[in-house]
This record gives structure tokens, C-alpha cells and sequence, in this order.
């Protein structure tokens, strides 16, 4: 949190993304997708992550873009202009607009988000949405403890396959999703108690332990989100 992207505003931060990505997705152009891909790693410094961080976070967007690609290319549509051809022995595979589109176009929604929510702290958010959305507190600490309890997925997962290997258990993925489902439910209901137990849940109006100010360099990154989704519209009109 210590970067320039880092520092500014949550709210801001979620403003600009939700622009980029509502015009990416009005669009299969792909040089709109790869202008958005394009200014996003080229801000990737003022972040604070490292490609490295980029790719061990992100694959699964890029596995997701490639099996949309390949899928659009065997079984899609034949109506779409051929950007290239690909000679297999007798056959050959059209690589067709439509399969480069929609992969980039998922490509070019994933990354804002994981831009945005890498510099954003949790606590900084709720007191954000609170501060200048006027969001219900409910729902601002509701989303402060998803955000929290998040990253606990990913080691619960692992538990629950190795626990079932050390009792001789086929760990399958769907058997071990519900149980990751049924634990995540448990963690929420456990968690609401609580939070009920300490007076979360009271009427009247809370206070925020930490003050949020919005200023010229918070609107700076809003005015970037905007223009950026301006021009995805405007190749979208251009080039159509």
C-alpha cells in the first residue's frame, strides 16, 4: 500500500475499473481489448506488483482466455473474418476475429479488477464505501470480512485434499468444492455470531475509526478510468 496506486482512494480505485471494464464488455474488438491490456501493465509499477505476483495471481484468467480461444476456434461460429491459418498435416485450423476477441475481452475484464483489489486494503474499502458512498455499514463490514476471509480459500482447500488423502479418500475437484462450500457456509454462520455477540448488528449511526479524504489526486485516477473507457468506445465506433 505504499505505492502511488496504492495510497489513493478505494472508492476511487473501484470507480475506475467498474468504467473500463463496463466498456470493454460492449465491445470484441481487439485492439480496444489490447489498448486496455496494454495501459494496464504499463501501470503495472505504480502498483507495486511485480510480473512475477502478476502471473502467480492471474493464470487462471489466462487458462480461462486460452480455453475460450481454443473452443471458439474448433466449434465457434465460421462467419467471423480469418486473421490467420493454421496448417496441421492435410488439415488446418481458421483462427477467426471472434476466437482473438472474446479471449482478450476476458483478458481485458479480469485485469482491472485484479489491479484495483491488489492496492486495496479491506479496512481502507469499508471506510470508503461508508465515507463517500454512504453504503449501510452492514454491508460495508460484510464485505470488509469476504475480503478478509478470501485468501483463507485457497489454504482450505488445500487442507481438505490432503486430509482426505491421509484417510485413503479419493480428493475428486466436485467432492472437494462441497466441502469447501460446506466449511466456507460454517466459517459465515460462526463469523455473523460473533459479530452479532459484539453489537455489529445495533441500530443508530456508527462512526469510522479512521477519516477518508477524497482529493484532487483520488479524482485523477477516476479521470484515467474514464478516459481509457472512452477510447475502448471509441475504437469500438471507429472500427466497426
Amino acid at each position: 500500500m505504499s505505492t502511488w496506486l496504492g495510497r489513493r482512494d478505494a472508492t476511487a480505485k473501484l470507480l475506475a475499473a467498474l468504467l473500463v471494464t463496463g466498456a470493454v464488455v460492449t465491445t470484441l474488438d481487439p485492439v480496444a481489448s489490447l489498448t486496455v491490456i496494454g495501459a494496464l501493465l504499463a501501470a503495472l509499477p505504480l502498483t507495486g506488483v511485480s510480473p512475477a505476483a502478476l502471473w502467480r495471481r492471474g493464470w487462471p484468467i489466462v487458462a480461462s482466455a486460452t480455453g475460450i480461444f481454443l473452443f471458439t476456434v474448433l466449434l465457434g461460429a465460421r462467419d467471423s473474418p480469418v486473421l490467420a491459418h493454421l496448417s496441421l498435416g492435410d488439415a488446418g485450423l481458421d483462427v477467426r476475429a471472434n476466437a482473438v476477441g472474446y479471449a482478450l475481452r476476458l483478458l481485458a475484464v479480469g485485469l482491472p479488477g485484479f489491479v484495483v483489489f491488489a492496492t486495496i486494503d479491506p479496512t481502507d474499502l469499508a471506510d470508503s464505501l461508508v465515507a463517500h458512498l454512504r453504503v449501510s455499514p452492514r454491508f460495508a463490514i460484510g464485505a470488509l470480512a469476504a475480503l478478509r476471509l478470501a485468501p483463507l480459500l485457497a489454504d482450505e482447500y488445500r487442507l481438505i485434499r490432503l486430509a482426505r488423502r491421509a484417510r485413503g479418500t479419493r480428493a475428486g475437484l466436485f467432492s472437494t468444492l462441497f466441502g469447501l462450500l460446506v466449511a466456507a457456509i460454517r466459517r459465515g454462520i460462526r463469523l455473523a455470531t460473533a459479530m452479532e455477540a459484539r453489537g455489529f448488528d445495533r441500530g443508530g449511526a456508527r462512526t469510522t475509526a479512521r477519516e477518508t479524504h477524497f482529493g484532487w489526486s483520488d479524482a485523477s485516477v477516476v479521470v484515467a478510468g474514464l478516459a481509457l473507457a472512452a477510447a475502448v468506445i471509441v475504437l469500438k465506433f471507429v472500427r466497426t
